[in-house]
């Protein structure tokens, strides 16, 4: 008996006018495709009610991809949960396993991509904004650019001036998560 292969678009729901493959459906999508895939979720920081995960998702083949959620306990009351399923949903989004909007649905959503992904299009480039913000934290920390840098490098696989916006989107999460909670306020 054939295999029946996963159709992805018999699941899209429509979030803010854009196509949405829900987490679950990104799951089940790699796992008919790669069963021995292996997938892991790791809490990174749990301080004053804010979670951040990171969720890394390997491909018996090579390909790998690693995603960041952060999530708030003022904001969604299972926050730890919610978290996971961001960083999860990041990962296979970066293997191209979602709709071209999944991403974006949600204003903080971002991964780390494999280093082997092509430099972003200009479009996809990391916004000023978040160039401004990334900064502007990393000063708040007394953080020095090479250190800056390095961490950048270490989270995305690339230099800081080719982010793309899920990236950099990712850095200000790892960012706000590491500065301390009173300046985390401005």
């Amino acid at each position: 008996m054939a295999q029946q292969v996963f159709d992805p678009n018999a699941y899209l729901s429509k979030v803010k006018g854009q196509d949405y493959l829900e987490v679950k459906w990104r799951i089940a999508w790699m796992r008919s495709e790669h069963p021995d895939a292996r997938l892991e979720s790791e809490l990174v920081s749990h301080e004053h009610g804010r979670a951040v995960m990171r969720a890394r998702v390997e491909l018996p083949e090579g390909g790998v991809a690693t995603g960041w959620g952060s999530e708030t306990e003022a904001n969604f009351e299972n926050y730890i949960e919610k978290a996971e399923t961001k960083a999860i949903g990041r990962a296979l989004v970066a293997l191209g396993y979602g709709a071209s909007g999944s991403y974006d649905i949600d204003d903080s959503v971002s991964e780390e991509t494999p280093p082997q992904r092509p430099a972003p299009i200009s479009g996809d480039m990391a916004t000023p904004p978040q160039v401004a913000r990334i900064k502007k934290i990393a000063v708040e920390m007394k953080m020095d650019p090479s250190t800056l840098n390095q961490l950048v490098q270490q989270h995305t696989g690339g230099p800081f001036d080719r982010m793309n916006k899920r990236q950099a989107s990712g850095i200000i999460d790892l960012l706000e998560a590491r500065r301390p909670v009173a300046s985390q306020a401005s």
